[in-house]
């Protein structure tokens, strides 16, 4: 006679996760000629810490970060090694609980991972919950059911489908609800084996939500102590960074005019401050062309956040010139007119989208075609004359001309929207009012968006990573000077 198991009103209350999302980026892997040998526990290790930082700075700097069940392009080779196993595996449980007597070999192995899975699923608290399951999925009781051919399937996975639906977050109910309607054992199973999968990734996702508030506590001095063990196993991963900053410091003390100087010792020697370097680095990274030297180190875990933060700038770069070029052409009047400004603009981004600034030429030959007939539309509906085909190819050409890098109006437009975009990564500008550049009207809402999101990854990066540079700017500064000695140079 088999044990009897508890009943539905016995089921813990729900608790709540969150839904699926976005990859990892990656953070750079160890170099591949580290200066001394490393050994193979060495590098698994590094490579442990890397991921666990990268998981870290992630919770923290996107707040819509989700961790994701591993996946495989449909065509490589990892994705058909794993579908083949997979098939093996459930083509010989259907033939196995299809045998007369049924074979409950592999039933069983999916039940003990089905119950480690639902222990997964509960929190500290849940004693009482924790003791249910354990009693109803009794793996040694299981077993000696199946030898004597008294195995109830359906009476196991009812069980298990009740737990799951007081469990699982809200946006699996459809699913574990359509569960119920399965009659085939073997389907059943690889079914619920499916969706267990998903609640577990709910379950660590609600885990993530939890403990942000947490993390964004302590993770400054986290990733510092995380990222000072890795300095330590390899010594020479800073220079990229020392790279990048010494480009910044030279372009600072050429420039005209020179940021207010501090004087260096007794020899009269003066220099750039350390953030006026550090901030002509950062905004260095808006202007990153592809190919360019490695990215500094300690911005790998940001580089695709800003590079989408640069691909934004530079496809705002280019909606300003258009909008500049066309108002030139057209006078205030028309410029000014309802809807006007806000047409060319979502024709000029629909154009752009999605296109790197090499492919700016041929996308700005449909954008002059695109803005000149929006111009006939609406000097038609306010019954003004038509441009001249002088008039008519002088636009167009101006416009297709912002294709060029050194095009004046675009280098206007890219000058005022990096000197507004620098306003959010000073260390006390984060908060501060921002006085709105001439031109960029129609773009604000969007540069604002941008400039936030610039100035957070900055700011965060400055907080922890600051130390580093202020010693290696230091170093590139006053390379003579003692390592303890006052410079005058201030700190970041």
């Amino acid at each position: 006679m088999s044990k009897p198991r508890p009943g539905d009103k016995q089921q813990p209350p729900r608790e709540d996760g969150g839904p699926r999302g976005e990859e990892l980026p990656a953070l750079c892997p160890p170099p591949a000629s580290p200066p001394q040998a490393l050994s193979m526990s060495e590098l698994q290790q590094i490579t442990d810490d890397i991921s666990k930082l990268t998981i870290v700075h992630e919770i923290v700097l996107d707040g819509d970060f989700k961790l994701q069940a591993a996946s495989f392009s449909p065509k490589s080779l990892e994705n058909r090694v794993k579908e083949t196993l997979h098939k093996a595996f459930w083509d010989s449980l259907e033939e196995q609980l299809s045998a007369r007597p049924p074979d409950y070999t592999r039933a069983i192995q999916l039940l003990q991972e089905i119950k480690e899975g639902l222990l997964l699923l509960l929190l500290p608290r849940h004693h009482q919950l924790r003791s249910q399951i354990e009693e109803a999925l009794d793996m040694e009781l299981i077993r000696q059911e199946a030898e004597h051919g008294a195995l109830d399937i359906h009476g196991l996975t009812t069980y298990v489908l009740g737990t799951m639906a007081r469990l699982c977050a809200p946006i699996r109910d459809e699913e574990v609800q359509g569960l119920q309607s399965l009659t085939d054992p073997a389907q059943l199973l690889r079914e619920i084996f499916r969706v267990l999968g998903l609640m577990k990734m709910d379950m660590l996702n609600f885990t993530v939500q939890s403990i942000r508030a947490h993390l964004q506590d302590h993770t400054i001095q986290y990733e510092r102590k995380k990222f000072q063990e890795l300095l330590d196993k390899l010594p020479n991963c800073l220079d990229h960074t020392r790279e990048w900053l010494r480009k910044a410091a030279a372009e600072v003390s050429v420039s005209s005019p020179q940021p207010p100087p501090h004087p260096a010792g007794s020899s009269g020697t003066v220099v750039p401050s350390l953030t006026s370097v550090l901030n002509r680095g950062y905004m260095n990274l808006l202007s990153w062309q592809p190919g360019q030297k490695e990215y500094p180190e300690t911005l790998f875990m940001d580089q695709a956040r800003l590079q989408e933060v640069q691909a934004q700038v530079n496809q705002l770069t280019i909606i300003a010139a258009v909008l500049l070029v066309t108002s030139g052409m057209c006078g205030s009047t028309l410029f000014g007119s309802p809807g006007f400004v806000a047409k060319l603009k979502r024709v000029t981004k629909v154009l752009l989208e999605g296109l790197s600034s090499t492919r700016y030429e041929a996308a700005l030959e449909d954008i002059s075609d695109q803005v000149l007939q929006e111009v006939s539309r609406a000097l038609a509906q306010l019954g003004y004359p038509a441009f001249t085909t002088d008039k008519c190819a002088s636009l167009k050409g101006q416009i297709k001309s912002i294709a060029e890098t050194g095009n004046a109006v675009r280098q206007v437009m890219e000058q005022r929207i990096h000197s507004f975009l620098s306003l959010f990564i000073s260390p006390d500008g984060q908060n501060s009012q921002k006085d709105f550049p001439k031109g960029l009207d129609p773009i604000q809402e969007e540069l604002l968006e941008v400039g936030r999101r610039f100035g957070s990854v900055i700011h965060h990066n400055r907080q922890v990573f600051g130390p580093y540079y202020a010693g290696i700017l230091r170093k590139v500064l006053l390379p003579n000077a003692e390592p303890d000695s006052d410079t005058g140079m201030g700190s970041l």
